[in-house]
């Protein structure tokens, strides 16, 4: 087939499982979507799609042929590109989710500078702390934090996001500058307690010891207030109602502006695993290698220079790096 368009748009089609949302993902009218598929299946001589008013399902051949048509794609993106290096300007539709957070202090005010490289690419920015499904959603990649979840999506290592304790400078006036772990046991010390389930049982305040295998513990701390967003964990420690371990990334203009302090810098949590995540294929697109390089250079400063761990761990930025996410 010379064109591969009626290609790419069954492939959003089956794995978003609705014409209209597909044609919405590509920048396309419904009927051009619905014409497209309808004109592949004639095109190969049967039905690759079960159609009814609340749902599109693959049929058995549609499965098939679906799998052949991701890979084929993949190959001539790849193909395409091969070549071309910088003399080809990037151009299309690049869609990929961030942790709001992450988006907002770290992604979001360095992207002028993306879009001046490429000014011929259109981004569509998801900001969610949910894990998104990157089939279903029709995301070119998802920038996660904590555990991939998922066997059958390809991960990219990007590092660990660095994480401090901090406090307010009212609270810390109140329950006085912890120096050590006794101090937080002996001198009344409250943390702000995150999860996202209430009613879980609080996980506690995480530090390393080396006496763990996993090298790190936690120590339980009472506090009044327990929240499910990040952006709440973070205002519930500018107001000074607690302790808050969060990533670094997420509060360093409050440190710089004197508004949190860090405090025991030798018992900082374990840092969060980030990766690029994608679906389906290792032949990333250019727009997709673009994207994932110029984020890593981004968030470099707030990374720690070990390198990713196995086994990583649920958080998001900002939350504290504690198993309260789990």
């Amino acid at each position: 087939m010379q064109n591969l368009e009626p290609l790419l748009i069954f492939i959003r089609v089956a794995e978003m499982g609705s014409f209209t949302h597909a044609a919405d993902s590509l920048g396309i009218q419904k009927g051009r979507a619905s014409t497209a598929v309808r004109k592949l299946e004639d095109d190969v001589g049967v039905r690759l799609l079960h159609r009814t008013t609340r749902k599109v399902q693959l049929t058995e051949d549609g499965r098939a042929f679906h799998a052949r048509a991701r890979d084929l794609l993949a190959e001539v993106d790849d193909l395409q590109s091969m070549f071309a290096g910088d003399r080809v300007a990037l151009r299309g539709r690049l869609r990929v989710d961030l942790p709001t957070e992450l988006a907002r202090t770290a992604i979001v005010p360095a992207l002028p500078e993306f879009m001046a490289t490429y000014p011929e690419l259109e981004l569509e920015v998801s900001s969610t702390d949910r894990q998104v499904d990157l089939v279903q959603e029709g995301f070119d990649c998802v920038l996660r934090i904590g555990p991939i979840g998922d066997e059958t999506l390809i991960a990219r290592p990007l590092g660990r996001l660095r994480m401090v304790n901090a406090a307010s400078p009212a609270y810390l006036a109140r329950y006085g500058v912890p120096r050590s772990l006794d101090d937080l046991r002996l001198h009344g010390h409250r943390a702000i307690h995150y999860t996202r389930t209430f009613g879980a049982k609080p996980y506690g305040w995480e530090y390393p010891d080396a006496r763990e295998s996993g090298g790190y513990a936690t120590l339980p701390l009472p506090g009044a207030l327990h929240v499910n967003s990040v952006q709440t964990y973070e205002a519930a420690g500018l107001a000074g109602l607690g302790l808050i371990q969060a990533a670094l990334s997420g509060i360093r203009r409050h440190v710089v502006s004197g508004a949190l302090v860090e405090i025991l810098p030798d018992f900082r949590p374990e840092p969060l695993d980030v990766s690029f995540v994608v679906a389906h294929r290792t032949n990333l697109s250019r727009r997709v290698r673009a994207f994932m390089e110029w984020s890593k250079e981004v968030l470099e400063p707030d990374l720690d220079s070990a390198g990713v761990q196995s086994g990583q761990k649920p958080g998001e930025v900002g939350a504290p790096s504690s198993k309260a996410a789990r």
